[in-house]
């Protein structure tokens, strides 16, 4: 797989009938490996081992329900409570980040209703912080530790 502009981590993967898995921490369970698995798998860990994001309030593949489709979120980071605080939207690493993209999470937020969007293809990671009160967003220079949310 293509190297990413993550750090590294201890790779779980395994073959079963010529196709390649990689281990999800957070779901538990081996996973089809595809590129944007492997930039899922990557910005979880950083977030966890290197941002300091509890594993306890991160899910991946997190389903809901907009405008009578089914979505599913590549990961959210809850609140204590259980209530959304981010969406991250994983692309595959030779995908551009674009407008689309920020256009899809930004659908996905009608529902979740987030503090912090992050995009990432692996090799450009962006956040943004929301902020309600204005209506308005800016754009973090880094991805925050998670004492900083």
């Amino acid at each position: 797989m293509l190297a990413l502009n993550l750090p590294s981590f201890a790779v779980k993967m395994q073959q079963r009938n010529g196709k390649n898995f990689i281990f999800d921490p957070l779901r538990k369970k081996y996973v089809a490996l595809t590129p944007e698995e492997w930039v899922r798998q990557h910005f979880t860990h950083f977030l966890t081992d290197h941002k300091g994001y509890p594993k306890g309030l991160l899910a991946n593949e997190i389903q809901l329900d907009l405008n009578g489709t089914k979505k599913r979120c590549d990961t959210v980071l809850f609140n204590k409570d259980l209530s959304a605080r981010m969406i991250v939207e994983y692309k595959a690493p030779h995908i551009a980040i674009t407008q689309a993209v920020f256009d899809q999470i930004t659908r996905y937020n009608m529902v979740l209703k987030v503090d912090y969007l992050i995009v990432s293809n692996g090799i450009n990671h962006y956040c943004c912080k929301i902020d309600y009160q204005s209506m308005s967003y800016s754009f973090l220079p880094d991805i925050p530790s998670y004492t900083d949310l």
